[in-house]
């Protein structure tokens, strides 16, 4: 393979190990609450915000800093920041089922929609309060000598991103397959008044699927940060692209949805070889034709409604 095309196409694994990583978000929500929280990108660069901060301190840096000035964070403070990212997106998450999500639950209409996309903006607010519109550049975790091989070069930083995805997605497969949480969470979701009456509790397991997807764009947040320059109006771009990623492989399949959203990143790193300018319109045209002959997405539940 031609080296251009090899570094296009691991890059747009790394890319999209990170889209599906706040896809398979989406989906975690979907699947057990059939709600979708549409602040998750708003989650992803709070997530990744709170990280930095952390860093920040860790080194006597002023939260209104836009660098770190050449100054590497120690791993024990990486750590730290890290935790202490995905554990507050956690309680975000959770947080926002509490008063965004149950208080709609079970009524006509879809005002949880409005109520989490309203979840989104005040935290934007918040966060443009805190950190400002300014965006800031991360170092890596480990370092930003360019590592290569057959000819193409990746950062460390890609390289964790995509094998911390990997672990991750490949961890959350298992737990849903072959375990009693797992099983417990597919039946919330195929049925959650069944479910309830085998003795599952199911507010349990809709706060959890919250707790779990926001930790995931804490995550997802954290390993972008040095990837891309931080910014709270990211969330906009990794949020719309993650959500297609789960629309293009299936909202209700998690498998699916981290199949769309490899799909897109490499498809985003190869439509890059010809002309960057057309990368949004190859992937939402992508998305567009996908749904036009398979409504729920490539490996999304074909739902029948009986008469």
């Amino acid at each position: 393979m031609d080296g251009s095309l090899l570094q296009a196409l691991l890059s747009g694994l790394v890319v999209g190990s990170a889209y599906a990583l706040i896809a398979l978000g989406f989906s975690v929500t979907f699947t057990t609450t059939k709600t979708v929280n549409f602040a998750h990108g708003d989650f992803v660069s709070a997530g990744a915000f709170i990280g930095v901060t952390v860093m920040f301190l860790s080194l006597g840096i002023p939260m209104a800093s836009t660098t770190f000035s050449g100054a590497q964070p120690a791993v024990s403070a990486q750590m730290l920041a890290l935790l202490v990212a995905v554990v507050g997106m956690g309680l975000m998450g959770w947080l926002l089922f509490v008063l965004g999500v149950r208080p709609f639950a079970r009524r006509p209409g879809m005002a949880w929609i409005m109520s989490t996309l309203g979840f989104g903006v005040i935290l934007q607010s918040v966060g443009m309060a805190i950190w400002g519109p300014k965006s800031v550049v991360v170092p890596g975790l480990l370092g930003g000598d360019v590592i290569r091989f057959l000819g193409v070069g990746l950062l460390p930083q890609e390289l964790l991103t995509l094998a911390v995805a990997t672990v991750v997605m490949l961890a959350f497969d298992h737990v849903m397959r072959k375990t009693m949480i797992g099983k417990a969470m597919r039946a919330v979701a195929f049925k959650p008044e069944v479910a309830g009456l085998m003795g599952i509790n199911v507010y349990a397991l809709m706060v959890g699927a919250f707790v779990i997807s926001s930790a995931l764009a804490g995550l997802s947040g954290f390993l972008l940060a040095p990837i891309i320059q931080v910014s709270l109006f990211m969330s906009i771009a990794v949020g719309l692209k993650g959500f297609s990623a789960a629309i293009l492989g299936g909202l209700d399949n998690a498998r699916g949805c981290v199949f769309g959203g490899f799909l897109l990143g490499v498809l985003e790193s190869f439509i890059n070889l010809w002309s960057a300018q057309w990368r949004e319109v190859a992937i939402f045209v992508l998305v567009i034709v996908v749904l036009a002959f398979r409504p729920n997405g490539l490996f999304g539940t074909k739902v029948t409604d009986k008469v």
